[in-house]
């Protein structure tokens, strides 16, 4: 099931607040897309303002190391997914409840027949 825009936003925020150091290659594939897909997302995100990307030396002899960080807007967009997202994993929730209800009176029924 693809994932709308919403959700990959929530889930890129996620996964840099737990570790601001991921790369993208990291990125991509924990949230299960290509290397370019998430090069561009993260692209999008730092345009709009939501994320900060910052170069850090780690060594002299080594390449450096981005961190990304969400910015004070990219915190509210953050918390404002959370709370869409919340929202509709309880709606599919409660719609999974009652269709699974509906399922077990079937069966009792077709069992008592």
């Amino acid at each position: 099931m693809p994932l709308d825009s919403d959700e990959i936003c929530y889930r890129i925020f996620r996964l840099i607040e737990v570790n601001p150091d991921i790369s993208q290659r990291e990125l991509a594939k924990a949230m299960g897309i290509s290397l370019g897909k998430a090069n561009y997302l993260l692209n999008a995100l730092i345009e709009k303002g939501l994320v900060k990307a910052g170069n850090f030396r780690r060594n002299e002899e080594k390449l450096s190391k981005v961190a990304y960080l969400l910015t004070p807007a990219g915190i509210r967009e953050r918390i404002q997914l959370t709370r869409r997202y919340l929202a509709r994993k309880e709606y599919e929730y409660e719609a999974l409840r009652a269709e699974i209800h509906a399922l077990k009176q079937e069966v009792t029924f077709n069992e008592h027949r």
